[in-house]
């Protein structure tokens, strides 16, 4: 499950940076990068480390 977390975390990740250069979507990108930032921290929590 933690795995899974971290998986999605970096695509969320990847896909905040490429919204912000390519798209220039607006808020839309910033909650998927609140959303990376969420699992990354949620996995650091339970001790599994990055």
């Amino acid at each position: 499950m933690s795995s899974l977390l971290y998986f999605i975390a970096v695509i969320l990740i990847i896909g905040w940076i490429f919204g912000v250069f390519v798209y220039s979507v607006g808020g839309l990108i910033h909650i998927l990068l609140v959303f990376a930032v969420i699992a990354i921290l949620l996995r650091l929590i339970r001790g599994k480390g990055v």
